[in-house]
C-alpha cells in the first residue's frame, strides 16, 4: 500500500518532492523518485511496505530499464501470475514481489493486464519503448488515482492535495461538483472538486502518448448485473456451498502478508462473515479483532462484536467514541481529508483505524458486502415505492411529506421518524433519481435555494439517470444494486476507508470485492438476494452454519455516529464558504432549525463543516 505520483512535461524536481511530501502518511516506509528532466518525465512513489519488504523498492523497472511502475495496492492473484509469466519466460529479480508481475504483465500483455488481476490498485507504468504512460485503476476503485491533462503537463497522484502541489496545477473550484457533492453526498467519478482535474473512475484504464501528448480513457470493465436464466435444483444450497468456498477463499487471499494482519469487527454480518472464515486459515488469537463502541445505545454494537469474538477466539481490542473523543478527533480528519465526503462514519473508522495500527499494519474489513448482496434498507421501499407512485398524486405527497415533517425529531439510530422522511424524500423523485435523493445531503430544490439559483434535477442527477437508463437489468432491485455498486460503494465507502485508513498508515482489504465473489454475486438472480423483506437472503443462508442467529438476522445498524445530538454542542464554523457563493442566511437557519430540535438537518450541516474546512485550505 503506498502512495504515487508524477509528470510529464513543465515543472522540476521541487514539484515532485511537493506532490511526494503530501503523500508521506500514504508511504512511510520509504520514498522512490525518477527523473529524466531532458524528457520531462519525474514519478515519485511513497511505500508502506506489506509484502517482498526487502526487495520491492519502487519505481521498479524491467532488467533493461525500459518498463518501469509506480503502484500503490496488493495483486492478490500474483502468485499465479507470476507462475504464468515464468512459463512463458519472464525471469524474475525479485523473491515475490506482486510489484514485479505487473511490470512483467504489462509486457506480456499490455493493455489487458488490468482485467487479468485479482486485487486493488492504482498504478502508472512508463513504457519508454512506445513512449506511452499506462495508468489503471481496479475495477471498484479501492485505490484513488486523480489525475490533470492540460497544455504543456499532464499529472497525476492518489490524492488530489498532492496533486494541487504542482505549482502548475490549477485548483479551481466546481460550482456544479458542489452541487453534486450535497445532491449524493459525494462528489461522482470522473468529476473532482476542481474543474480541471479528473478521478480516473474505477475499472478504467487511461494511456498518455507521451510525443503528442494525447490522453485516452477507456473502460476494461464495468459493474454490470448479468443473472444467470436456468436456476438449479436445490439452488439455495447449492449456491450457499458455494458463496462459502468463493469467501473462504477471498479471506485466505487477503491474508498474505510480511506483516502483521488484523480484522476490523462490527458485529454486523459482513465482518462477522470475515473472522469466521479468517479463523478457518489461521485460528484463534492469531486473529487480532477491532471494534468501536458508543455510549448511545441505538448506535452501539460493540456487543454484537464482542459475541462474535468470543466465538472464535479472536485477540480482541475495542475502544469507545463519545462526543469529547469526536470532538478531538474532527480537526485532525478534516486537516488530512482530501476531497470533500459527507460520510460522517469517516469519523469512528478513523478512530478504528488509528488504534488498530497500534497492532497491525494490514486490517480485512466487510466493505462490498451490502452492495453485492442488497443490504441497505432502501431495498425494503423499492416495491412500496412503486404503488405510492402509481396510487398517490403528486399535491397529496407533498401533503403527506408536510404532515410527516411535523414528527418530533429524533437522535437515535435509524429512527422511524428519519426512515419515514427519508423514504418520502426520495419519492418525491422519478426512480433514476430516487437513490441519490436517499443518499444525499439536500434536493434538488434545496440546492437551488443554497446557492441562489435553480439547479436542473437532469444535470444535477446526470450519473444516476444515466446508470439506471442505461442498465440491461429488468427489475428494480439488480438496477438497485448496480447504482449502489458503481457509485456510493466507490465513492463513498471505499473512498472513506482509503482515507482514513491512509491518514495512519494503515492498508485496509475488502474481501467481499474479490473477483470471484463479485462474479457470483452479479451473476445471483436477484431473489436470492432480496426476498419477502429479508435483505442478503442468500448470504445469511449461506453462513447459518458459521454465525449465531443473533448476529445474520438482529436489525441492521450501519456504521453511524449520533450526530444529530453531537451539531448541537458543536460550534458553527465561523466564516463565509471560501471560493463558491452560497446563501448564508439559508445555512444560518439550518444550524438555528437543528439546535432547536425543530428539524434533522445532521447530513447537511455536517457537509457544510467538512466543505467549509477544505476550502479553507484552499
Amino acid at each position: 500500500m503506498c502512495g504515487i505520483a508524477g509528470f510529464i512535461g513543465s515543472g522540476d524536481q521541487s514539484d515532485l518532492v511537493a506532490m511526494s511530501a503530501a503523500l508521506a502518511r500514504r508511504g512511510p516506509d520509504g520514498v522512490g523518485n525518477w527523473v529524466d528532466a531532458s524528457a520531462g518525465i519525474f514519478l515519485t512513489q511513497r511505500r508502506l511496505a506489506v509484502i517482498d519488504i526487502a526487495c520491492g523498492e519502487q519505481p521498479m523497472w524491467n532488467a533493461d530499464g525500459t518498463v518501469g511502475v509506480v503502484f500503490n495496492g496488493e495483486i492478490y492473484n500474483h502468485v499465479e501470475l507470476r507462475r504464468e509469466l515464468t512459463q512463458k519466460g519472464h525471469i524474475f529479480r525479485t523473491d515475490h514481489s506482486d510489484t514485479e508481475v505487473l511490470v512483467h504483465g504489462y509486457i506480456e500483455w499490455g493493455s489487458d493486464l488490468p482485467i487479468r488481476l485479482n486485487g486493488m490498485f492504482a498504478f502508472a507504468i512508463l513504457d519508454r519503448r512506445t513512449h506511452t504512460l499506462f495508468m489503471a485503476r481496479d475495477r471498484f476503485g479501492k485505490k484513488p488515482l486523480y489525475y490533470h491533462a492540460g497544455a504543456g503537463l499532464f499529472a497525476f497522484a492518489s490524492e488530489l492535495t498532492a496533486l494541487t502541489r504542482h505549482h502548475q496545477v490549477p485548483k479551481n473550484i466546481d460550482v456544479l461538483s458542489v452541487q453534486k457533492y450535497f445532491a449524493y453526498g459525494f462528489i461522482p467519478a470522473p468529476r473532482s472538486l476542481y474543474q480541471d482535474i479528473q478521478k480516473l473512475p474505477g475499472g478504467h484504464l487511461l494511456q498518455l502518448n507521451l510525443n503528442s501528448r494525447t490522453c485516452s480513457v477507456s473502460a476494461y470493465w464495468n459493474y454490470k448485473i448479468e443473472p444467470i436464466e436456468s436456476i438449479p435444483a436445490k439452488a439455495e444450497a447449492l449456491w450457499g456451498e458455494e458463496l462459502r468456498a468463493l469467501l473462504s477463499n477471498a479471506v485466505k487471499r487477503r491474508l498474505m502478508g510480511d506483516v502483521p494482519l488484523g480484522i476490523f469487527l462490527s458485529g454486523g454480518i459482513d465482518s462477522s462473515a470475515i473472522l469466521a472464515f479468517a479463523a478457518q486459515h489461521q485460528p484463534g488469537k492469531q486473529n487480532k479483532t477491532f471494534s468501536i463502541g458508543f455510549n448511545e445505545a441505538s448506535f452501539d454494537e460493540s456487543e454484537y462484536a464482542r459475541l462474535v469474538a468470543a466465538k472464535f477466539d479472536s485477540d480482541h481490542y475495542e475502544r469507545i467514541l463519545d462526543l469529547n473523543t469526536a470532538a478531538e478527533l474532527i480537526p485532525t480528519v478534516l486537516s488530512q481529508l482530501d476531497e470533500p465526503m459527507a460520510d460522517s462514519s469517516i469519523i469512528p473508522t478513523y478512530l478504528l483505524s488509528k488504534f488498530a495500527r497500534e497492532k497491525v499494519t494490514v486490517a480485512l474489513g466487510g466493505d462490498g458486502g451490502d452492495e453485492m448482496f442488497a443490504g441497505y434498507d432502501p431495498f425494503k421501499a423499492l416495491k412500496a415505492a412503486k404503488w405510492y407512485q402509481r396510487l398517490v398524486p403528486r399535491p397529496i405527497h407533498a401533503a403527506i411529506r408536510s404532515m410527516v415533517e411535523l414528527l418530533p425529531v429524533s437522535e437515535s439510530n435509524l429512527s422511524l421518524e428519519f426512515k419515514l422522511k427519508r423514504t418520502l424524500r426520495g419519492l418525491s423523485y422519478g426512480p433514476a433519481c430516487r437513490n441519490a435523493a436517499w443518499l444525499g445531503s439536500l434536493e434538488a430544490t434545496q440546492i437551488g435555494e443554497l446557492f441562489g439559483t435553480p439547479v436542473a434535477e437532469d444535470e444535477l442527477y446526470a450519473e444516476a439517470i444515466d446508470a439506471w437508463e442505461n442498465s440491461h437489468a429488468d427489475n428494480d432491485v439488480d438496477k438497485t444494486l448496480e447504482f449502489y455498486a458503481r457509485f456510493y460503494l466507490q465513492d463513498d465507502i471505499l473512498t472513506k476507508v482509503d482515507r482514513a485508513s491512509m491518514m495512519v498508515s494503515l492498508e485496509a482489504r475488502a474481501p467481499f470485492l474479490d473477483n470471484d465473489v463479485v462474479d457470483f454475486a452479479r451473476r445471483l438472480p436477484h431473489q436470492y438476494k432480496y426476498r419477502a423483506g429479508q435483505t442478503k437472503y442468500i448470504l445469511k443462508k449461506a453462513l447459518e452454519p458459521m454465525l449465531p442467529a443473533a448476529i445474520l438476522y438482529r436489525r441492521k445498524k450501519g456504521f453511524g455516529v449520533p450526530m444529530t445530538r453531537w451539531l448541537k454542542s458543536m460550534s458553527q464554523p465561523a466564516g463565509d464558504l471560501p471560493s463558491i457563493d452560497v446563501n448564508d442566511q439559508w445555512v444560518d437557519a439550518r444550524w438555528h432549525e437543528h439546535r432547536a430540535g425543530t428539524s434533522d438537518h445532521r447530513q447537511f450541516l455536517w457537509s457544510w463543516i467538512v466543505l467549509q474546512a477544505k476550502l479553507a485550505q484552499n
